[in-house]
């Protein structure tokens, strides 16, 4: 395993307040995938927005700071930080 191998971590993100029907996801798509992460985000029925990444720990920290503005559009209200369990995908995606 190499250095930035064992640096890599998943971070999971769930982002409350007006993130549905204002570009939320693919705004993270495009911010993501410019950090070079990889996972998922999605739409949860309750109207926060899941977002599973994978990086190194100084590029999750600036895609979590990204996350609290998120686009022009949305009001971020909060974002909470969890663990994700099971694998992610190798690049960013939307579901």
């Amino acid at each position: 395993m190499t250095d930035s191998e064992s640096e890599r971590q998943q971070q999971g993100f769930l982002v409350r307040g007006r993130v549905h029907g204002v570009g939320f996801r693919w705004w993270t798509h495009r911010q993501a995938s410019a950090l070079g992460l990889w996972g998922t985000v999605q739409n949860r029925p309750d109207g926060t927005v899941e977002i599973h990444a994978a990086g190194d720990v100084e590029t999750l920290a600036a895609f979590a700071a990204e996350l609290a503005v998120g686009p022009a559009m949305a009001r971020v209200e909060g974002v909470e930080g969890f663990r994700p369990d099971g694998g992610l995908p190798t690049h960013f995606e939307i579901i």
